[in-house]
């Protein structure tokens, strides 16, 4: 698997999400972020959101539950038609359980982590999922300024991955940019989130394909340092 981008349509019109999607032919997937208004301060989208998107795009659902009981009502995603279905591990009773119920539904599982959440306690349960996601701003609101602070751990969960010989995904939500893409590259992202960056370009499918190929060529140079 190479490089994937992944537009966050948090950021894009919601008066019309179905022409902004068609903005973005060339994505890889599309990014839904849900909030409940409990687990993060913002409310967005539910099940039937999904579920309409899913039923207006070829482009495969990633949704990423920023939701408390993320045990109780992951499987109404996938039911809806996501394709990958992320949980924060801060939510989550029984994440091995969860990661299981996902998968056995029919879509990606991945466990997404907040800035100070640390990867290493969860070392055990990487071989359960089919990504991981490092948040890079705090969860809640679109257009935050990147942290660097969060490359390190990017880097321990590339490492924790090919420590196991893991091909699970590894994905970056949080002000990435033309300016940060490259970054999280080096660090061993692969999926990328981009919100704003995209929908407030003017041309978003250009920016798609300048997004991808910046971390495509990060990610060659450090592999080629290796």
């Amino acid at each position: 698997m190479g490089i994937q981008i992944t537009p966050s349509i948090l950021s894009a019109d919601f008066a019309d999400l179905g022409a902004e999607i068609g903005r973005i032919p060339s994505a890889d997937w599309v990014h839904v972020d849900v909030m409940d208004n409990h687990f993060v301060p913002n409310l967005t989208f539910g099940p039937g959101m999904v579920e309409a998107l899913a039923r207006s795009t070829d482009l495969p659902i990633d949704a990423h539950l920023m939701i408390t009981e993320a045990d109780r009502h992951a499987a109404a995603y996938v039911e809806a038609g996501a394709g990958s279905v992320t949980f924060h591990v801060e939510a989550a009773a029984a994440p091995v359980r969860l990661a299981r119920e996902i998968r056995s539904l029919g879509a990606r599982a991945s466990m997404a982590l907040k800035p100070a959440t640390p990867i290493e306690p969860y070392e055990d349960l990487l071989g359960e999922l089919d990504m991981v996601l490092i948040m890079t701003v705090e969860p809640g609101f679109g257009g935050q300024s990147f942290l660097d602070l969060c490359l390190p751990k990017i880097r321990t969960a590339r490492s924790l991955l090919k420590k196991h010989g893991l091909e699970t995904w590894l994905q970056v939500d949080g002000g990435i940019s033309l300016e940060t893409v490259e970054r999280c590259a080096e660090a061993g992202a692969d999926v990328f989130v981009a919100g704003s960056a995209v929908f407030s370009a003017d041309d978003p499918d250009a920016m798609v394909a300048a997004l991808r190929e910046k971390a495509s060529d990060a990610a060659a140079e450090t592999a080629q340092s290796l």
